[in-house]
């Protein structure tokens, strides 16, 4: 079970589970296609700027800084997780360190209305689980096309969970 991360909390495991997401993603969808074009001594000096510029973007996303954390959250999505202009993460992104941070801390990065699987996702629930939330009132839907409003999942996320 993933523990979601809160906006401000710069908790040193926080920090790092981010910072480790954040290299092991951009690695693997920049420097490896990339490490099969060119010679390995030319990657490995991308390789060390990576490890320091995770931990620098983790520190820059989890602080403080409203601006200066949603410009790099917003150039991370845009460099890392969006394909083709298109911000479309598998349902699982949500629950991962920096996807929890970017759901609770910004909502949804391209959106302010989502389809209910893309609220469930963002929520970690199922759609039949939003959908009761619909229907309590506990999330709600924009009048013009029906969808989720991003800003009452994030509603939903900021309320505490009682200990079971």
């Amino acid at each position: 079970m993933n523990k979601l991360v809160r906006p401000h909390d710069t908790a040193t495991e926080t920090h790092t589970a981010i910072a480790r997401q954040l290299l092991a993603d951009a690695t693997a969808r920049l420097l490896d296609p990339l490490g099969t074009l060119f010679d390995p001594a030319i990657i490995e000096p991308l390789r060390r700027q990576l490890r320091g510029d995770s931990e620098m973007w983790a520190a820059q996303v989890t602080g403080p800084d409203e601006r200066l954390a949603g410009v790099t959250a917003r150039r991370i999505i845009a460099a890392i997780y969006s394909d083709g202009g298109i911000f479309a993460p598998p349902r699982g992104w949500w629950q991962s360190p920096f996807g929890a941070l970017v759901a609770r801390r910004f909502g949804h990065p391209t959106a302010d209305v989502v389809s209910l699987s893309v609220a469930s996702a963002m929520l970690g629930i199922t759609r039949q689980g939003a959908h009761d939330l619909l229907k309590r009132g506990k999330l709600r839907r924009d009048g013009e096309d029906g969808g989720i409003l991003v800003s009452s999942v994030q509603d939903r996320l900021s309320v505490p969970v009682s200990p079971r």
